[in-house]
Parts: structure tokens; C-alpha cells; sequence
């Protein structure tokens, strides 16, 4: 039986909060804070599909803290590598999901953005198999060293996924460009791809183009400017998505699904293509995974779920017949 594959998350581990909700207590709709951050997701994701999964952030030594390892054992998740501080708080988001979008109040500075570049830590970069980081945890100095250390000490084999996750004011045209310089993959929504292109200077005057023709070509252009880059996948929300490489393309129309909400999606989508990647899956058997299991997440409330084994079963069947 071969041995499963070691994923990394590195970067925030968080709680989602309603506006005006206080730690644990529930809005006048009946929402509740839930447990997230993009690299958190990925992670509990990449375990539910068979993956030995690692979670490396850092909590503060609180109440949230320790809410957050209690909500993660039960889960296929690996925080054994987690880092404790005692000055900052655990991370928190207030997210306000009044709009069609979710809109984000990030708070800060807190734990995560202390990230440390510690043994432990580098011991498992240099014998993972993919790790995802994300922009947003490289928003402080500090963090953003420790990241980018890393994902550079990791195997020439190492599929490196950067998940930009554009939240002004905490990116910049420094931070995008050394994350693409050293990412095999570079996953991002459809509102990201022209605004990553305007960021670098990439973007071609006078060219007329909307719609997949735009994001085939802003892929395209990526692919062009990042050698290392291999793969550029561009979500679509309710349309699907586009995977692009230097040979191929792939173009996914999604599937209709009633929302619960749209918190933590693309990350399922993130953690499902780079787990068949890994595998050798074709551009249309990846395309099929991340908007079945993107989908499935959208269709549920938080960005971690429960997961029945049927359901898990059943959304496997499906992806496995498209191969």
C-alpha cells in the first residue's frame, strides 16, 4: 500500500466571526463563529482526501487557541507542529456575509504573523510532497521570511501551491512576485487574475479580450513571465473554473449547488487539485475534483464541515468516472 503523501498548510489559522459577535456566542441569524484561514482549510481538505496533512501556524496561548486545537483533533489533520505564543493573540476575522461575496475585517497584529522558522518546521518542508502558502500570512516581515524559507527548502519534486488571497491592504507587488517566483502552481479567482496582471506590469495595452479568453490569457502570460510556474488554476465562482499549462487547458462549468455559504470553497478546490496532482491526474480529472469538492464546501456552513463517509465516498465515485 503506498505510503500517503505529505501536504503542508503554512500561514493563518483563525476564526470567522459574524459582525458583532463575541468568541462562541451566535448572531441574531444563528451564526456562529467558525474555525478557518485559507492554509487551515487547504490542510483539513487535503486530509479528508487520504493525505497526511500538517498545519503550520501559530495560536496564541488563549481561549481561541485552544478552541482551535480542540475543533482540529478530531479531524484527518496534523497539528503536532503547531506554534504557541504567549504574546499575541489567536487570529480572528470578522466576516460579514450580508453581500453576495463575504467581506472581511482582518484583525492583526496576532499569532500568525509571528511565524518562526524552526527545525521542526524545516524538517518537514524538505520532506513534503506539496505545500500551500498563501499572500495574506506574508503580510508582516516575519512571517513572510519564514514562508518564503520554506517553500525554498523544499525538493525540486515538491509541488508549491501559492494561493493568492488579495485583501487590501495586505499584499503588494514585492509579495506576489517572490511568491510566483518560487511556486510550481498559482491558484486564484477570476477578479484576482487581471488585478495580479495590473500588480506586475504584465497586463497588454489595447488588448480586447473578456470572459475564459481574458483569464486563458492572464494564465498564459504568468506561465510566460514564471519558469517555475507549471500550472495556473483561476476559479470562477458559479461559472467553474480554468486550468491552464504551457500545453493544455481545461475549462470546468461548475456545478449549481444551493449555498450555505462560500467560506473556505476555493480552498477545498486548492486542496483537491493539488492532491491529484500528485497523482498524475489529467486537467480535466483535476477541474472535476476541485469544483465537486469546492462545491460540496460552498453547499455547507464554515469552511470545515462535517463529512459523512458516504458523501465523501460518493463525490469520489464521481470525480474517479471522469478519469
Amino acid at each position: 500500500m503506498r505510503a500517503p503523501h505529505l501536504i503542508l498548510g503554512v500561514g493563518e489559522l483563525l476564526w470567522d466571526m459574524p459582525p458583532g459577535a463575541a468568541p462562541g456566542a451566535i448572531d441574531a441569524a444563528g451564526r456562529k463563529a467558525t474555525l478557518g484561514g485559507a492554509p487551515a482549510n487547504f490542510t483539513v481538505m487535503a486530509g479528508r482526501l487520504g493525505n497526511h496533512a500538517a498545519i503550520l501556524s501559530r495560536i496564541g496561548r488563549d481561549e481561541l487557541g485552544r478552541e482551535a486545537v480542540e475543533r482540529l483533533n478530531p479531524l484527518p489533520v496534523d497539528t503536532g507542529a503547531l506554534q504557541i505564543d504567549a504574546a499575541h493573540a489567536t487570529g480572528s476575522v470578522t466576516v460579514d456575509l450580508s453581500h453576495s461575496e463575504p467581506r472581511y475585517t482582518i484583525h492583526g497584529p496576532v499569532a500568525w504573523d509571528y511565524l518562526e522558522l524552526s527545525d521542526e518546521w524545516v524538517r518537514l518542508a524538505e520532506r513534503a510532497d506539496a505545500i500551500c502558502f498563501g499572500s495574506l500570512a506574508q503580510r508582516s516581515d516575519q512571517s513572510r521570511q519564514t514562508i518564503q524559507a520554506l517553500a525554498a527548502q523544499t525538493r525540486s519534486a515538491c509541488i508549491r501551491v501559492f494561493d493568492v488571497n488579495l485583501r487590501p491592504p495586505f499584499y503588494s507587488e514585492e509579495i506576489v512576485e517572490e511568491s510566483l517566483e518560487l511556486a510550481t502552481v498559482a491558484k486564484m479567482n477570476e477578479a484576482e487574475a487581471p488585478l495580479i496582471l495590473d500588480l506586475l506590469g504584465l497586463a497588454a495595452a489595447g488588448l480586447e479580450v473578456d470572459g475564459a479568453l481574458a483569464l486563458r490569457f492572464a494564465a498564459e502570460r504568468l506561465l510566460e513571465e514564471f519558469p517555475a510556474l507549471q500550472l495556473v488554476a483561476i476559479t470562477r465562482g458559479s461559472h467553474g473554473s480554468l486550468l491552464v499549462t504551457r500545453d493544455e487547458w481545461n475549462e470546468h462549468p461548475g456545478f449549481p449547488v444551493t449555498v450555505g455559504d462560500s467560506i473556505g470553497a476555493g480552498d477545498a478546490f486548492t486542496a483537491a487539485i493539488t492532491h491529484y496532482l500528485l497523482r498524475g491526474a489529467s486537467l480535466a480529472t483535476l477541474n472535476e475534483a476541485g469544483n465537486r469538492w469546492g462545491g460540496w464546501v460552498a453547499s455547507q456552513v464554515g469552511a470545515m464541515p462535517e463529512l459523512p463517509e458516504p458523501v465523501r465516498e460518493g463525490i469520489e465515485a464521481e470525480i474517479e468516472g471522469v478519469g
